[in-house]
């Protein structure tokens, strides 16, 4: 009789896949953690849509230290975030290079301690990356052998998500990092083996693990109530936030620390905390009470406190967004920093203007899905409107809380699923608000609820100083562009063109200034200049210059007398600007030029012969220095095909190169491409410059080239 072999169990479900997967990490992880001695360590794989890291494993590390870093965007500026855009190593080797490198994890991680990130890359695929951390007394370099074995790390780890990817399960985090700790069977005989005298074993969660009779009878508690707490919890006179802080800087720094503490009414207890990779031991004795007055025994007394690791979201937002300048620079921070951090999914500015609620910005909703709530009335009925005319914030844990609330309306369908309205309050003045979306269902606790109000504050100062910025540089914008010529004019016997790039720093708007003038039937002067400061003031002394040069033009002036009016003229105008200037006469019956100098990078002259050289006129001061200076004048023969090339100092002047090497350079270019047609000859200029991430300066470029008529 046949039996029917026996059924095989199906497949594993896909959680239990990627449990297993992220077990088999952390368990390389783990040992090689062993290997390179290090103290903690962690994994970050890269989300589905390749825009956040997210923390699947840690070792040596409990939850409430990783919390804050459990969700961080790939542009971050932190070493792990480095390390994938990079695809290099990346290697901080103390708390000094840490706080000039990275200055924002340093204010929110002030521990010495030395950290290497590694990126898990296959071919052109990026996984995430590895990071370790070890005591401060590591040596400030890595060693040729602890490089490859951080390598040989990054291999197994890729090989793994390698091969669980082409099965079709591809290892993903869980809801929450799996936390890799050892621990001794018997705490007590950990905590003995740290110490001639055990007293207290506190584990990585800091909660206290064993305690000695001697140290619960000084603590004041009974052993029962210590056991499983934290010290902070359980003991009112130790919440102030420093005694964490002190705990908290031996478990990241990997080395011993000390504090004393107020037991009420009178007992001084000294802490000397000695940490290692399964927890730290605390050994507490009786202070010498003569050696502490009573300044430090008032900061024993109880108070409200907000504990560290709610502070690190404060200091982080404040640190970002010093850095942001424009109204857009503060969304993309919020949207970066912040919103991954409380595992949100979206974020939306409104601004309260004219009577109506303006979506400023918004990051992470699908196209054209927040456009059509812009324009609400302030008279309306929606969450986003409350919390615009209203200083309270407004916390929805699911779509059944707003619906209550706010029912029917079409500004709740944004296919979110929780939501955080935080009034944007500034100078005692409601702006607006900033809402955080959640895909999910999510819990407001107390704590966060309070964080996310106090950077709803941080949030109002950027954004209104922001504002003012946008405002200042479209009206900088708008009058330096209505002073450049938005086309030069046609000359029968001359080719023109002209290049102008803004500097990217500061108002990105300067006092360049080019100008092509018919100043006869015969002859046309070329004016180029360049006002000290990028600022509206410099924009504007700008054009008043501009329009004198014209003036004095007109007039029928040489060379050298259009620039002793004009530099008479700002004498009498009393600004503290300068501004140099180089003014060119050309007569195209004749072929000739006459050329006046005040202060300006010479000009460059290619011949008919194909060779180029720095014109050389006769030295002037720079405009609103000397009243009485005078601007002598030299003449420039101008065959058909000579080409001038006539610049201000931002094409050559670079921090920390050389200028007479620079100008160089340049005359090399000038000299390669001078034959060729002035729109390329003028790009192959300022290519260089246009190509440069940053410009302190903006350019100015006019070209001349003498042709038949």
């Amino acid at each position: 009789m046949s039996q029917n072999p026996p059924s095989r169990p199906g497949p594993e479900p896909a959680e239990a896949t990627a449990k297993h997967g992220l077990e088999a990490l952390a368990q390389k992880l783990r040992s090689a953690q062993k290997r390179l001695d290090a103290h903690l360590g962690g994994l970050y794989l890269l989300s589905d849509d390749r825009q956040l890291l997210e923390l699947a494993v840690t070792i040596g590390a409990a939850r409430q230290f990783t919390r804050p870093w459990q969700h961080i965007g790939v542009s971050a500026p932190i070493p792990v975030a480095d390390a994938v855009r990079s695809g290099h190593v990346v290697w901080v080797g103390g708390a000094q290079e840490m706080a000039r490198r990275y200055p924002r994890v340093a204010v929110a991680m002030p521990y010495p301690f030395c950290l290497g990130a590694v990126p898990l890359v296959a071919g052109p695929t990026a996984y995430g990356a590895v990071f370790l951390i070890w005591p401060a007394s590591h040596p400030a370099q890595l060693s040729p052998d602890e490089r490859d074995r951080l390598d040989a790390l990054a291999s197994e780890l890729t090989r793994v998500l390698t091969e669980a990817a082409g099965a079709g399960g591809p290892i993903r985090p869980g809801p929450h990092p799996v936390v890799v700790q050892e621990r001794s069977v018997d705490p007590i005989t950990a905590m003995t083996g740290r110490l001639p005298d055990g007293f207290c074993d506190i584990d990585l969660d800091g909660r206290v693990a064993a305690v000695t009779p001697a140290a619960a009878e000084l603590l004041g508690e009974p052993v029962e109530r210590l056991l499983g707490a934290r010290p902070w919890t359980a003991l009112p006179w130790l919440r102030d936030p420093v005694y964490e802080y002190h705990y908290r800087a031996a478990v990241i720094s990997g080395q011993s620390t000390s504090f004393v503490a107020l037991r009420p009414p009178d007992r001084w207890l000294s802490f000397q905390l000695f940490p290692d990779t399964t927890g730290l031991t605390a050994q507490i004795t009786t202070a010498d009470a003569s050696r502490h007055g009573p300044a430090a025994e008032a900061s024993a007394e109880p108070a409200v406190h907000t504990r560290p690791g709610a502070l690190y979201h404060i200091l982080h937002l404040a640190s970002a967004l010093t850095e942001a300048v424009t109204v857009q620079d503060v969304v993309s921070m919020v949207s970066d920093q912040i919103v991954p951090a409380f595992g949100g999914q979206a974020v939306a500015v409104l601004l309260a203007e004219a009577g109506r609620l303006r979506i400023v910005a918004h990051h992470g909703y699908p196209p054209g899905l927040v456009d059509r709530f812009d324009g609400t009335k302030l008279t309306e009925a929606t969450p986003g409107v409350q919390a615009s005319t209203s200083p309270v914030p407004a916390f929805f844990e699911n779509r059944g809380e707003l619906e209550r609330l706010y029912p029917n309306r079409p500004e709740t369908q944004d296919g979110m699923a929780a939501w955080a309205y935080l009034p944007l309050v500034t100078s005692r003045r409601l702006i607006g608000t900033c809402v955080l979306a959640f895909a999910e269902s999510h819990h407001f606790s107390t704590e966060e609820r309070t964080v996310l109000t106090s950077l709803g504050g941080l949030i109002a100062q950027a954004l209104d100083r922001a504002r003012l910025y946008d405002t200042k540089l479209g009206l900088a914008h708008g009058l330096q562009d209505s002073l450049l010529p938005h086309a030069l004019p046609a000359v029968p016997g001359l080719q023109t063109t002209a290049r102008y790039l803004p500097g990217t720093e500061g108002m990105d708007v300067g006092g360049d200034f080019y100008d092509i003038i018919r100043v006869g039937p015969g002859s046309v002067a070329v004016v180029i200049g360049d006002v000290q400061g990028h600022n509206v003031n410099a924009a504007a002394l700008m054009g008043q210059i501009r329009t004198a040069v014209r003036a004095f033009a007109a007039a029928d002036a040489d060379p050298s007398t259009v620039l002793t009016r004009t530099n008479r003229l700002l004498a009498d105008l009393d600004t503290g600007l300068l501004a140099s200037c180089t003014y060119l006469r050309v007569d195209l019956n004749r072929r000739v030029a006459w050329l006046a100098d005040a202060g300006h990078p010479v000009p460059l002259l290619y011949g008919v012969d194909g060779r180029a050289q720095p014109l050389e006129p006769p030295g002037g001061v720079v405009l609103n220095v000397d009243p009485a200076a005078e601007y002598p004048q030299m003449r420039i023969d101008l065959p058909i095909g000579t080409t001038l090339a006539l610049y201000t100092d931002g094409l050559v002047d670079t921090p920390g190169a050389d200028p007479d090497q620079a100008l160089a350079d340049l005359t090399v270019t000038f000299a390669r491409h001078g034959g060729d047609p002035l729109d390329q000859l003028a790009d192959a200029l300022v290519g260089r410059a246009e190509q440069a991430e940053h410009r302190t300066d903006d350019i100015a470029l006019l070209l001349v080239r003498s042709v038949a008529r």
